[in-house]
């Protein structure tokens, strides 16, 4: 019997349609290859609903062989073209074995690029149908699905699906051969081993920002400077304050003026008390919600977003890979405060907003094309969450309700105090209406500072007067989150791709440390890159094909003109990396071989002084710290190390054994 085909992005997504959609709430659970899927009736008309894993197909070159350049690439089953796709296989042969019994295809994945091409390459390569029905939605939720069911575009969207594909097709051409040219040229003039040396069309340009920072960390050069500080006592209370010029440059200028003050009594000569209006915080995008979860959690941005995944599929949120700050009345506000007072941690915030007539969320400026905002739908969690997906559910909880809630109102003072005509300034903060504060809760935190009560013409005793010695200091390293804030800033990558993109540099061995450090490996990289083919290290390059993306995404371009756009900036590149390959090679053999060297490099040995370093053993291949003395003669200190995992040294000694300790990343 001939049955609508429903395609999903992931299982948990199959069986939330199928849940929503059956009449009666009654579906079959069905099995093929070890995978579910569902069979149910919507309006008396049999439907199944299958999932996907993601991408079943990805792009492969055609014919063989393992080299450089290469053009052209087909789209293969994924399981075909990377070994690390073979579980995706299983859910390729479910949905193969589905298509001859289907009568109507409707493609019910996540509303992007992505998630359009997914479904539109199992509507092409496994269904043999150009076009489907397309359901679009935001949410998980029964409601949503039906309304998205109710009122399906009779075709699929085709600019997303043209957009999908150009970004395969140039993250394949850049990452294809830039990656084998480095890696032939590597291993034909060393004997390592044979070691991949990857880069990408948005990875190389990321890598060289950092490393951008990193070299104008090392440039820096610190400069002294003075402070003066004067401490007084007011009703028992001391106050610190200091000269109003800040920084002296020069320290007989900051002692002048210090023995000036010496003497004299401090009176105030000036309050200034200013009351403002601290506006609500926008709702979440992906961005920002990487960003607060790593100021609160320290959760990578890659690990926010999958924990925000689950919560979605869930249906407890909405889709999270989004770049809009909008939150419409359409969502139904009251709706969703309604089913949120069911929880207990939000019961009597929820009733607060609930009483005011009118609901109006404060919004950002920035949009997106399919989404809204990231928000809680009306079906929050039955049970309670626990661990990471409470602290992220929590979160966007608070911040949804901390969007409607009105202005905190805060109160700056700044006390000027005279001293012998000389002016020293302290600055007070305090909050007089917390508003929205209360509803963010946990998150809400601001610096409060209070001043004693003060008068002009008061006058103060002198408790100290100090001269600080200070250095300027270097510019901040970049944390995961705010490096995927500047990537946003420079349109690097895509929301969806971005903390992929920051983890694989980890992965890579280019990237260590929380605050984000190039490795040996990753500046060796960008260097010789930047020597030989700088186009590939460009930001700029980047940016321009995200820009020209988004024009086929908005149908002013074609596909096929970007592609060959991308071959043509390709082709002299890979010519004259070929023409200096093995020039090339030794210089990546060199810093690859220091680079193995300083990054294999843990601490000293308090045995004996040498370096204690990374060795692999020849015989076993296994990881263990060994002291470099040993090939002197001079030390046999070893010691066993996690076999999985990368280990960073964490540059602080044992207190017990003298030891230096290492981190191990998993």
């Amino acid at each position: 019997m001939s049955k609508k085909v429903i395609i999903a992005e992931k299982p948990s997504a199959a069986k939330k349609l199928a849940d929503a959609l059956a009449d009666d709430g009654k579906e079959v659970k069905k099995s093929k290859y070890g995978v579910k899927y569902y069979e149910f009736n919507r309006n008396g008309t049999k439907h199944v609903a299958a999932p996907a894993v993601g991408h079943l197909f990805n792009l492969k070159q055609k014919g063989k062989g393992w080299t450089y350049p290469v053009f052209e690439a087909e789209w293969v089953p994924s399981y075909k073209a990377q070994k690390e796709a073979a579980f995706s296989k299983k859910y390729f042969k479910t949905i193969e074995s589905i298509a001859s019994e289907a009568a109507d295809y409707i493609v019910a994945c996540d509303l992007d690029e992505e998630g359009s091409l997914i479904g539109a390459n199992i509507v092409k390569f496994l269904f043999g149908q150009e076009n489907a029905k397309r359901m679009k939605f935001s949410t998980l939720t029964a409601a949503d699905l039906i309304e998205a069911y109710n009122h399906m575009s009779p075709n699929l969207d085709f600019s997303l699906i043209e957009a999908g594909e150009t970004r395969h097709h140039l993250d394949w051409l850049y990452g294809v051969n830039i990656t084998r040219a480095l890696t032939l040229a590597l291993n034909r003039n060393a004997k390592l081993g044979f070691q991949v040396i990857s880069a990408g069309r948005v990875q190389t340009p990321t890598l060289t920002l950092l490393l951008q920072k990193e070299q104008e960390i090392r440039r820096f050069e610190p400069t002294p400077y003075w402070q003066i500080e004067a401490e007084v006592r007011v009703d028992g209370e001391k106050v610190t304050a200091l000269h109003v010029k800040g920084k002296f440059w020069k320290e007989d200028a900051a002692q002048q003026i210090l023995q000036k003050c010496r003497t004299k009594t401090p009176e105030v000569v000036n309050l200034s008390r200013r009351k403002y209006k601290q506006k609500p915080p926008t709702p979440f995008n992906l961005t920002d919600l990487q960003t607060e979860a790593y100021r609160f959690f320290k959760y990578t941005p890659d690990r926010t977003l999958d924990i925000a995944e689950n919560l979605y599929t869930r249906g407890y949120i909405s889709y999270p890979r989004t770049s809009s700050q909008k939150l419409p009345p359409k969502i139904n506000y009251r709706r969703i405060l309604k089913a949120l007072s069911n929880l207990k941690p939000y019961e009597k915030l929820t009733k607060t907003l609930l009483e005011k007539e009118n609901l109006q969320p404060r919004e950002g400026k920035k949009t997106d094309p399919a989404h809204l905002a990231i928000y809680c739908t009306h079906e929050p969690p039955k049970k309670v969450l626990k661990g990471p997906q409470r602290k992220i559910y929590d979160l966007i909880v608070r911040r949804f309700l901390a969007t409607f809630a009105k202005p905190a109102i805060r109160e700056s003072l700044t006390v000027t105090i005279g001293l012998n005509d000389e002016e020293f300034e302290t600055k007070g903060r305090r909050t007089i209406k917390r508003n929205w504060h209360v509803f963010y809760g946990p998150y809400a935190k601001f610096k409060e500072k209070r001043l004693p009560d003060l008068s002009e013409g008061q006058k103060l005793q002198l408790e100290a007067l100090s001269l600080l010695f200070k250095e300027t200091q270097p510019p901040p390293r970049y944390s995961p989150a705010s490096l995927v804030k500047i990537m946003e800033e420079k349109r690097l990558g895509t929301r969806a791709t971005r903390s992929r993109i920051v983890s694989l540099l980890f992965d890579r061995g280019y990237l260590r440390g929380k605050s984000i450090e190039v490795t040996k490996l990753g500046e060796a990289v960008v260097e010789l890159l930047k020597e030989n083919c700088p186009k590939i290290t460009s930001i700029k390059l980047t940016r321009e094909f995200e820009e020209k993306i988004e024009r086929i995404r908005e149908g002013k371009l074609e596909k096929e003109t970007l592609i060959e756009e991308a071959k043509q900036v390709l082709r002299p590149i890979l010519q004259e990396f070929k023409e200096k390959e093995v020039e090339i090679g030794k210089k990546l053999t060199a810093s690859f071989k220091k680079a193995q060297k300083a990054d294999s490099y843990l601490g000293e040995c308090p045995q004996c002084g040498n370096d204690l370093r990374i060795i692999y053993s020849k015989k076993t291949h296994k990881r263990f710290v060994g002291c470099t003395g040993y090939f002197k003669g001079e030390c046999d200190f070893s010691a066993p190390l996690p076999q999985k995992g990368k280990i960073q040294p964490i540059k602080t000694k044992c207190k017990y054994c003298g030891y230096p300790m290492v981190m191990v990343l998993k």
